[in-house]
């Protein structure tokens, strides 16, 4: 039997079509990896940006720290609102005085900020004791409108004058070693009157009214 050869005949794109269908592919394979490098290089940035706002916000919230709060009217405080120790107590007695000593006084070095323990009105202030004696040195007297009173002595500086209105906390003078006195330290009464000779344990009458001392 004669051979019969079956021919399939291959429909073929020309060239050229074949050219551009591949220049097709390819420019779309780019255009899809630049817009993945794209899409990569604005998440970075996006990324990179949320980390400079985050550092901003973070410099803005250091800068801006809360300040302390600031005591209120009522309160009572410590006379040295920085480091010092209790050193000669209410009641001790011994040759520097003539009888039991009338403070507490607070060893600080000379040039420390003293403050009001309680607003009210300054009725004694400057040398001699402010009226009090020698022995004193410079001193401040504050009278604090409920027959209570406060005084600091032996004070290098004195910030206020007789009649002043002075707020919790406020600073009144700068710690010494004037009058009689062994070193830099501030002594410090609470009485109840504006005079000598009506001292009451300070420290224990400050806790009693919740002073941090």
């Amino acid at each position: 039997m004669p051979n019969t050869h079956t021919t399939t005949t291959l429909n073929r794109a020309p060239k050229s079509l074949r050219a551009r269908a591949a220049a097709a592919v390819a420019a779309g394979v780019c255009a899809t990896v630049a817009l993945s490098g794209a899409a990569v290089a604005a998440e970075g940035a996006g990324k990179t940006d949320a980390r400079q706002a985050t550092q901003a916000t973070e410099v803005v919230e250091k800068n801006h720290a809360p300040a302390a709060e600031k005591p209120k009217a009522s309160d009572w405080v410590s006379p040295i609102s920085g480091d010092y120790e209790l050193s000669a107590t209410y009641g001790n007695s011994g040759d520097r005085w003539t009888s039991k000593h009338s403070g507490q006084d607070f060893a600080v070095p000379t040039g420390a900020e003293v403050s009001s323990v309680h607003e009210g009105t300054v009725v004694k202030a400057g040398g001699n004791g402010a009226g009090d004696g020698p022995a004193y040195g410079n001193a401040i007297v504050i009278d604090h409108g409920d027959g209570t009173f406060s005084q600091y002595a032996h004070l290098s500086e004195v910030d206020v004058a007789v009649g002043d209105q002075v707020e919790t906390g406020e600073k009144i003078a700068l710690s010494g070693n004037t009058g009689n006195s062994s070193g830099p330290h501030l002594h410090f009464e609470i009485r109840t009157s504006a005079d000598y000779g009506t001292a009451i344990d300070p420290m224990k009458y400050l806790r009693d009214q919740d002073a941090d001392v």
